[in-house]
């Protein structure tokens, strides 16, 4: 990890502003920093430079039920704004699985567990409050979602009537440029993102969570392609065990029917891993992790009709749904807990996270064919993945004092990358 010259902490936009504009000045580089829970290695100082620390930013404004929406600033992580949430009836969904910024969420365009039924970052961030690399502000969605910039602006782009109007930003956008999409995913490397407006979305009337266990990892996810094809209205799928029902708030639009939030994979070495880690009794055979949001009524419907037929039609087995909200947060603790759970398979040894995305069609042969490269090069690489967008990880876990494995782990991500990379609509990070 390459550290910073210095660290600032500032505590309001126009700090960021003339930071930013005196680095830009002196030509020293800025490092924005929101949580650090990425594992990615983007706020690496690998220039040097000055390090933005901006989880002293922590306000919740603007908050419109009418509107679905609200805006924070980069100090407040996914899980204090839904708590700040909590009796209104509404949530953001957006669960990269660590309790991450939600700025430095859409600075990395995340996705997680809920992305089937919700959507990543992308579609859920309606403006950005944006501070360029020279201190000059942005708004990528200001009135009308048409970009505008602050008073002071010095070419003359933002026609002199900027901060005139609400920032309540408007769904419709067919005027004017994008801005929006062109921040969401920059990483860090157009400006600093200090203030976003998330979309909302009504808390479903009633939850239910399985799991169900495959005799293959071909299986497994060939059920995922299959379920998302018959529109079984999933709204997550990954890799755990044990069931739930939970109510949650009705909110606007309770009365849909089922709907997938997202379904999530673990092969067997991840499901036995986290079993011991979180101290539950899991079958060490690929797993998936399947949640429905929608009413009681549509959720049983979906639970007996199509998901179970499907999940059965794969050979799969243990399928059961509970009605606690608490255990439903223990399954997905354990699922959430991956990362930790495959360090534990080989205490003092590092972990390398890679990250592979490809067309929901590609993915039971991606898959397989990746099981197979692990095995051939004799690595510990525990898989997960939110496999309803055809997104999965390989965990590797490697000794950095053997050069011999360290260099079989470099081998295999660059395969890993290309894979990726190499399938039309595929990407890949190694």
């Amino acid at each position: 990890c390459a550290p910073p010259d210095a660290v600032v902490w500032p505590q309001a936009v126009g700090q960021v502003q003339e930071l930013a504009a005196l680095c830009y000045r002196c030509r020293v580089p800025m490092v924005p920093f929101g949580t650090g829970t990425g594992l990615e290695g983007g706020v690496n100082a690998v220039q040097g430079g000055i390090c933005f620390d901006l989880s002293r930013m922590d306000t919740i404004a603007e908050l419109s039920l009418e509107d679905f929406s609200v805006a924070v600033e980069p100090g407040v992580t996914r899980k204090a704004l839904n708590s700040h949430l909590r009796d209104t009836g509404l949530w953001f969904p957006v669960d990269p699985g660590a309790d991450a910024s939600l700025c430095g969420m859409a600075a990395t365009g995340a996705s997680g567990t809920n992305a089937v039924r919700y959507g990543t970052m992308r579609p859920n961030v309606l403006n950005l409050r944006v501070v360029l690399p020279d201190g000059r502000l942005l708004h990528t969605a200001g009135p009308g979602r048409q970009a505008r910039w602050e008073p002071g602006d010095r070419d003359g782009l933002g026609g002199g009537h900027a901060g005139t109007h609400s920032l309540a930003p408007r769904r419709k956008r067919a005027a004017g440029y994008d801005l929006t999409s062109l921040f969401v995913g920059s990483e860090g490397t157009l400006g600093f993102l200090t203030q976003a407006t998330l979309r909302l979305h009504p808390l479903p009337e009633a939850a239910a969570v399985t799991t169900a266990a495959f005799p293959s990892v071909r299986a497994a996810v060939a059920c995922t392609v299959q379920v998302l094809q018959a529109a079984v209205p999933v709204a997550r799928i990954g890799g755990c065990r044990g069931p739930v029902v939970g109510p949650g708030s009705r909110g606007p639009g309770a009365r849909l029917s089922a709907a997938f939030s997202h379904p999530e994979f673990l092969d067997e070495v991840m499901v036995g891993a986290c079993g011991r880690f979180s101290g539950l009794e899991l079958p060490a055979a690929a797993t998936l992790l399947l949640e429905l949001h929608g009413s009681r009524r549509g959720l049983a419907e979906q639970q007996q009709q199509a998901a179970e037929e499907i999940v059965r039609l794969n050979g799969g087995s243990g399928l059961a749904w509970a009605e606690e909200p608490e255990e439903r947060g223990r399954l997905w603790a354990m699922r959430h807990s991956a990362w930790y759970a495959a360090l534990a398979l080989r205490p003092g040894c590092q972990g390398y996270s890679t990250d592979v995305c490809v067309p929901i069609s590609r993915l039971p042969d991606v898959v397989v064919e990746t099981k197979r490269d692990l095995q051939d090069s004799g690595l510990t690489g525990p898989m997960v993945g939110h496999v309803g967008d055809g997104n999965f990880h390989c965990l590797l876990i490697f000794d950095p004092q053997d050069p011999a494995e360290a260099q079989r782990v470099h081998a295999f991500t660059q395969r890993l990358g290309r894979w990726g990379r190499g399938r039309p609509g595929g990407t890949g990070t190694g």
